[in-house]
């Protein structure tokens, strides 16, 4: 079976001079990239690092980042990503669940480890930058290395990456996934977004997330040329689209409407653009007209996550103008995808008729191999090897997919996955709350924002800010609450359970302005 090393070694061979990357003012040529990977996995080998040993990488974007990943889809590494937004407590519990032997890091985040050094059991720390005294230079590394590589490589059952996702429990889980499901993905996405060998991607989506990874392996597949931006930047984006004539990208419905409120847009060349692919969430109605309008019929979207993808709703689908049918289908998430096995199973696991709500189980060669150190977690998610999503949905007669709710307890931000338990769990560590819930409450950029329903203990006083500078200690900034509503007591069920229900009728929308409490609330 072929594996993303020997495609890297195959474009090398038949594409050497072709861009495979292209970063700011510096371009990698396939055969470039080829030599680089194997020098990085001889020269993590040399410092100890061995077949289906964990390296761990913390960076934003740069070239550098695809470089690591390479070099462990050759050498038979399990590559562990850490997520750069995520609070120093945060980022300590991935570094120790996943012990890797090695840590690559940029630099700016040189004070942030060296205070977690301590308490983390990594071997070896490698540099991005300007090295500290306790860490080796990364370009040191590379020059070190054999251009042929290290004398391991990596087999289809082989672990080939952990990314960590948000646990509904509040601890992250690390998703454990093969190498032969890497290859799978690359395959499935350069089918679905028609990637060739003359495709220019653009992304500036983090490379610690599924949706940046599934692209580019994508382009890498087909031997395209993958252009990477640092952040999001919306006018650098219509630049880099217009003159590096950019065919396909990737972004969150958020992103796309900043992208497109750049002033002059309409007047910019952006017809090279086939495919944008918007699959963190769904697209207002409002916004993918503007857009199609604007830049043809180039939307898709995607359903998935980062164990397994699913469904996907091509350009040719997206009918603004057609019959009802079209139309409401604009508010799928699509058919499954080639490969993907998909069913709506009710809570004993039997299959739902069709237009009958229930949980959204799916199967594919992209399906996780489990959740790292997670074995109760990976029991119930790949009951009788089907992922079971915890999302539910129901399919149409000819097979769409409608999302209608969340099983798990998520806020969907910005294209950014928020679990309601990680925040309430952050919010209760403050002495003064005595308990909290956690709900998404409409935005109009983003989707959804983080609203806290808020009990103090009695005689207690605190303001929304100082609550949230509190959360924003524990989580990510983004996860943390930019509503707080203080109340005297939460509303229960008979069962004695908070009832969400009832806290997103009251604050779930225009309600949030005023709410009903005689402690009042703060925004942020």
């Amino acid at each position: 079976m072929k594996l993303l090393g020997d495609i890297h070694e195959r474009n090398a061979w038949f594409r050497p001079h072709s861009p495979a990357i292209v970063f700011e003012d510096q371009t990698r040529s396939y055969a470039e990239y080829w030599e680089r990977i194997n020098r990085i996995a001889d020269g993590l080998y040399r410092l100890g690092v061995r077949h289906q040993d964990r390296v761990g990488l913390l960076s934003m974007n740069r070239i550098e980042y695809l470089e690591v990943y390479g070099a462990c889809e050759r050498a038979g590494f399990i590559i562990s990503t850490v997520n750069f937004r995520l609070s120093a407590t945060e980022m300590a519990f991935i570094l120790s669940d996943s012990a890797p032997h090695t840590l690559i890091f940029e630099d700016q985040y040189t004070a942030l480890l060296d205070g977690l050094r301590p308490a983390l059991g990594v071997k070896r720390y490698v540099c991005l930058g300007n090295a500290p005294d306790w860490a080796d230079s990364f370009e040191v590394l590379v020059e070190g290395g054999l251009p042929d590589g290290p004398p391991c490589r990596a087999a289809p059952d082989d672990g080939a990456l952990i990314m960590y996702t948000s646990g509904t429990t509040g601890r992250p889980k690390g998703v454990f996934c093969l190498q032969r499901g890497e290859m799978g993905w690359a395959d499935q996405m350069a089918g679905l977004i028609g990637v060739r060998g003359d495709t220019r991607q653009l992304l500036m989506m983090p490379f610690f997330h599924r949706g940046a990874r599934s692209q580019y392996v994508a382009s890498f597949l087909r031997g395209g040329a993958v252009h990477i931006h640092r952040k999001f930047d919306p006018p650098h984006i219509v630049d880099t689209m217009e003159q590096r004539r950019i065919t396909h990208t990737h972004m969150a419905p958020t992103m796309l409407q900043d992208v497109l409120n750049v002033p002059g847009i309409e007047r910019r060349d952006l017809s090279s653009v086939e495919i944008i692919l918007y699959s963190a969430a769904p697209m207002p109605v409002p916004l993918l007209k503007r857009g199609l309008t604007l830049l043809g019929n180039v939307f898709a979207n995607g359903y998935g996550g980062t164990e397994c993808n699913a469904t996907y709703l091509a350009p040719h689908q997206h009918h603004i103008d057609g019959s009802p049918e079209q139309v409401k289908r604009l508010a799928s998430v699509g058919q499954a995808a080639v490969d993907v096995d998909l069913r709506i199973v009710d809570e004993d696991d039997n299959p739902c008729a069709v237009g009958v709500p229930g949980e959204v189980a799916y199967r594919s060669h992209t399906i996780l191999g489990g959740y790292w150190n997670n074995g109760p977690a990976s029991v119930d998610a790949l009951r009788n090897g089907w992922y079971h999503s915890g999302d539910v949905g129901y399919l149409d007669a000819e097979g769409y997919l409608f999302l209608v709710d969340r099983k798990k307890d998520m806020i969907i931000s910005g294209g950014e996955n928020i679990y309601c338990r990680e925040v309430e769990d952050a919010v209760e560590r403050h002495p003064a709350v005595v308990e909290v819930a956690v709900i998404g409450v409409p935005d109009p950029k983003w989707g959804e924002t983080v609203c806290a329903i808020v009990v103090l203990r009695r005689g207690e006083e605190m303001t929304a800010d100082q609550l949230i500078q509190h959360a924003r200690g524990q989580i990510a900034h983004y996860k943390a609450p930019k509503i707080v509503v203080f109340l005297e007591e939460l509303p229960r069920l008979q069962s004695g359970k908070v009832s969400k229900v009832i806290l997103r009728e009251r604050f779930g929308a225009g309600a949030v302005a005023k709410p009903e409490s005689s402690q009042g609330a703060d925004h942020v």
